[in-house]
Order: structure tokens, then C-alpha cells, then sequence
């Protein structure tokens, strides 16, 4: 008893930082806002590890692969397993929003937004994937640019065969020092995330009653059901009793980290802990969770449908019918997977929400709006939906017996 109780010891306290942190915003108001610089101190700290991490922890992974062929079934899998549970979420949000109407009988003023940039699709696709500087690979900002230049570099060094086996062995002690790097930051997480917790409650935490309720009050327990319910059965299909076990013991670090940061990005180093104490192997961890960080949002498909809902709401238009309904789960897919990697992607799927059904340009803040008030728990599911995606992908890769293998791989 006492052995279980030490293993969650972090995460109680981590949770328990945020719920005083969070008594503290609600006691002192915005006179808690004084306390948020420890709690920029921790998301800086993490900001500035994550770009060399991924770097070191995608390239390493690739390059010493037995063969490429191991990273095609990798990423073949990972793709199927990130379209099929990004169906499932939206289908998800789609039947609460059936069921409760979000945006019914709100009387929000409309407002033309200001600075609205428009790109086309070929400067898009070119700043999706490139950098026009080797130095701009250096931003947290050009994520899915670093992630390229990872593989390529892991790719090509692995495919040098002999004369790239010292550039390996320091791709691979870069990501052993960066990860202890993490575990050395993580020490200072319960002040950093109290702290942010605190501030955030006693800035905004009266602002979210108003207009928005009724959808914040969907957003939430949904969810937090898909949390629970969706992923306790993910983890189950990928190692059943043990791995649903193993899951919940190490997805609170994660999950608590995201809630309190709204990042993906930030919180990739404690996920990739934690992937590697459920037993996820190195180079499925390593290649799946940074990517997916960029290109995996199960939480901004639930938030892209409660807007085409909360919207079709506001202006009255009737949201029902199978061609509706399918339109709108492509258009989750879209902005939860592929517009999710894009630099300003969140905002270009509000755009193709608005230009899809016709409606007013002024819709936009309506649905930003939206896209604030649920940011933290949509970022917990993005997050927590990598380290179960990447147990699904390593169930299918490695047969229903890999928790054991990595057992005895580590033994």
C-alpha cells in the first residue's frame, strides 16, 4: 500500500498545488496576479528546453532504428490511430451538442475583428513545413519545421550506416541529458503550477460566467467524460487491466501540467516521462508524443464542434441532418490534425468554420471567444490523447504482449 501511495506521491502533489493555487485566486481576486511570476517562471523553463529536446529526442529515435522500415509502420499506424480517435471525439461533442444546444438563445454583439491576415494556401504549405533560416528552427513557433529537420537529420544519419554511428551516440546522450534536465525543472513544478493556477483564478475566473456559460459548462464535463471514459478505454484496448492501470498511474503529471499551462509543447517533457514509465518503447515514444504534440489535437476536435454548434446557435440555423453532421466532423478532422501543425492554425480553422457554412466574418470573435474559455481542458485531452495513442500504436506494432517485453528490456 504504502509502495502505490509513493507512485502517485508527485501527482497528489502537483494536484494539490493546483487547488491551492486556485483557493488563492479565488480568496485574493486579482491581487493574485502578484504571485504569477513563479508561475512564468516554470512555462519559460519548459519553453526553453522543449526545442533542443524534441531535436535530440526525434533525431536519436530515428537514427538508431534497426531500419526505416520500422518508421514507416510507426508512422503509418500513428496517422490511422490519430484519424480514428479524432472521429470519435467529435462524434463525441457532436451528441452532447444535439442534445443541449449550445448558443441557443445567446445575444452575443457581433464585431468586425481587427488585424484578420489572410494567406493563401501555397504560403500556408510553405511556412507549415519550412523555415526560410536555419536560426528560425530555434522557435518554439516553427515546431512542425523542427520536427521535419529532426527526422531528416535522424533519417540521414541512420542511412550513413558506420561513419554516422558517433553522430548517433550523441543524438541519443542529447536526449538522456535533456529528459534529465526535465526531472531537475519538475522539482520546482508544484510552486511554478500554483502559482499559474492562482493568477488565472484571480484574473479571469469571474469572467467566465456570462454569455459563454452554457458552453463552457458542455465543454468541461465532456470533456473530462472523454478523459476518463475514452481514454481508460484506449489504454484497456492497448494493454488491458495492466495498461489501464499503468496509464492513470502516470498520466496525472501530464494531465496537470497541460491543464495548468494550456501547451502542448510545454508540457511534452513531463508526457514523455511519463510514456516511458508506462513501458511505450523508445523510438514509438520518442517519435509519436512530439509529433503529436503538433499534429494531434483529440481536444481541439471536441472544441471545433462546440463552435460550428455554439455558432449555428447564435444565428439560428438549424444544425441537424447527416450532411451537416458530416461536414462538421471533417471539419474537426481538419482543424484537430492537419491545421493543428499550421502556425496559426486554430485561427485558420475558425476562418474555414465561417467561409464552409457562409457565414458573416463577424462570427469570428464569437467563435475565438469559445476557443479561450476551454483552452485548458482542451489542451489536457490533446496532450494526455498523445501518451494513449502511442500505447495503441505500440500495441499494434509490437502484439498484445509489448508491456512485458519492455519489462524485460529494462530489467
Amino acid at each position: 500500500m504504502r509502495n502505490k501511495l509513493k507512485a502517485y506521491r508527485f501527482p497528489i502533489i502537483l494536484l494539490s498545488s493546483i487547488i491551492i493555487g486556485s483557493i488563492i485566486g479565488l480568496a485574493f481576486g486579482k491581487e493574485a496576479t502578484v504571485i504569477k511570476p513563479l508561475g512564468d517562471l516554470f512555462i519559460n523553463l519548459l519553453f526553453m528546453i522543449v526545442v533542443p529536446l524534441v531535436f535530440f529526442t526525434i533525431s536519436s529515435a530515428i537514427a538508431s532504428m534497426d531500419s526505416m522500415k520500422r518508421l514507416g509502420k510507426i508512422m503509418g499506424s500513428m496517422l490511422t490511430i490519430f484519424i480514428v480517435t479524432g472521429i470519435i471525439a467529435s462524434i463525441f461533442m457532436l451528441t452532447a451538442s444535439v442534445i443541449f444546444h449550445p448558443g441557443s438563445g445567446v445575444d452575443i454583439p457581433l464585431m468586425e475583428p481587427d488585424n484578420v491576415e489572410e494567406m493563401s494556401f501555397s504560403e500556408q504549405i510553405v511556412n507549415t513545413f519550412t523555415v526560410p533560416d536555419f536560426v528560425d528552427l530555434f522557435s518554439r513557433e516553427n515546431m512542425l519545421a523542427l520536427i521535419i529537420f529532426s527526422v531528416l537529420i535522424g533519417v540521414a544519419t541512420g542511412i550513413t550506416g558506420e561513419k554516422g554511428r558517433p553522430f548517433s551516440k550523441f543524438l541519443t546522450s542529447g536526449s538522456e541529458v535533456f529528459m534529465k534536465i526535465i526531472q531537475l525543472v519538475m522539482y520546482y513544478a508544484p510552486i511554478g503550477l500554483g502559482a499559474y493556477f492562482a493568477a488565472l483564478v484571480g484574473e479571469f475566473g469571474a469572467d467566465l460566467i456570462g454569455d459563454y456559460a452554457k458552453a463552457v459548462i458542455i465543454y468541461y464535463p465532456v470533456s473530462f467524460l472523454y478523459f476518463v471514459i475514452g481514454f481508460t478505454l484506449y489504454a484497456f484496448i492497448a494493454g488491458g487491466k495492466k495498461g489501464t492501470v499503468r496509464f492513470w498511474k502516470n498520466i496525472l503529471s501530464p494531465a496537470a501540467t497541460s491543464l495548468g499551462t494550456g501547451s502542448s509543447i510545454a508540457s511534452l517533457p513531463v508526457n514523455l516521462q511519463a510514456a516511458k514509465r508506462i513501458g511505450v518503447p523508445k523510438d514509438i515514444r520518442e517519435t509519436i508524443l512530439p509529433l503529436g504534440a503538433t499534429i494531434h489535437m483529440d481536444g481541439s476536435c471536441l472544441s471545433a464542434m462546440l463552435k460550428i454548434s455554439f455558432v449555428f446557435g447564435v444565428f439560428n440555423k438549424d444544425f441537424t441532418g447527416i450532411d451537416t453532421f458530416l461536414t462538421a466532423i471533417g471539419i474537426c478532422l481538419l482543424s484537430g490534425i492537419v491545421m493543428s501543425g499550421i502556425p496559426g492554425g486554430g485561427f485558420m480553422g475558425e476562418m474555414m468554420i465561417i467561409t464552409l457554412y457562409g457565414l458573416p466574418m463577424e462570427a469570428l470573435p464569437i467563435i475565438s471567444a469559445i476557443g479561450v474559455v476551454v483552452d485548458p481542458p482542451a489542451t489536457m485531452v490533446n496532450v494526455t490523447g498523445d501518451t494513449v495513442s502511442s500505447m495503441l500504436v505500440t500495441r499494434q506494432l509490437e502484439g498484445k504482449d509489448w508491456m512485458e517485453k519492455a519489462k524485460a528490456s529494462t530489467a
